[in-house]
């Protein structure tokens, strides 16, 4: 039994914050290896103290893992759009001014930050701020004061872009957030910072794939 769950959860990726942590890729377990997986994690001590444990379920699945998840006790609380794409290294002209936290402090930064979140078409997020800062540096390590990156035009900061390599992986890019502040929205702002953070995750974090997910109703994003 202890080397078929090593070798099950071998086939999916788990992320750990702070005080959660979620699961991915799991379109490549069976109906049984995936309440198999929900046994595991129902039997682990390690997330029963967790504050929050997300599945993402692949819509491969039928109906009765659904079912059983939330015979479990879980609940559905989004369904997401993930993309996928090839990215090539290029220089973005453009005229906003990055600041990591290697030029502002973290203060600063959680600030735009919790804006950026304000009013979000995503689901709301059940930690705090602080939490959300605790959760970069574990996720992401030594490397996360590069990756906490607020824009600013001129002296008026208007959002954040938080462009990463995933952890464990060598050059697959992720954005652990993007967003504006909600003055700044409806703009047309929105696409150029996004090509901004793949660009950056190109030529500066050496990124060669870009795997994106947000929620099927924020469709802006989208």
């Amino acid at each position: 039994m202890v080397n078929q769950r090593n070798s099950l959860i071998e086939k999916v990726k788990i992320i750990h914050g702070d005080n959660y942590a979620t699961i991915e890729d799991t379109k490549e377990l069976s109906t049984e290896e995936m309440k198999e997986l929900v046994r595991f994690l129902e039997q682990n001590p390690a997330y029963h103290s967790l504050s929050t444990l997300k599945i993402l379920v692949n819509q491969i699945f039928s109906r009765e893992v659904d079912e059983y998840l939330v015979e479990k006790g879980y609940e559905m609380v989004d369904e997401f759009v993930t993309v996928y794409k090839k990215l090539e290294k290029s220089e973005m002209v453009h005229s906003y001014t990055l600041k990591n936290l290697h030029k502002i402090s973290e203060n600063e930064f959680a600030h735009i930050w919790m804006q950026s979140m304000e009013a979000s078409l995503n689901v709301p997020s059940s930690l705090t701020m602080e939490e959300h800062m605790k959760s970069v540096t574990v996720e992401l390590g030594d490397s996360y004061k590069d990756s906490c990156i607020a824009i600013y035009e001129g002296d008026q900061a208007i959002g954040v872009i938080m462009p990463h390599i995933e952890p464990g992986t060598i050059d697959e890019g992720r954005l652990f957030y993007f967003g504006l502040i909600p003055d700044e929205r409806s703009k047309g702002k929105s696409k150029n910072l996004h090509k901004l953070a793949l660009s950056l995750l190109a030529s500066v974090f050496h990124a060669k794939k870009y795997i994106g997910g947000t929620s099927k109703n924020n469709a802006p994003m989208i």
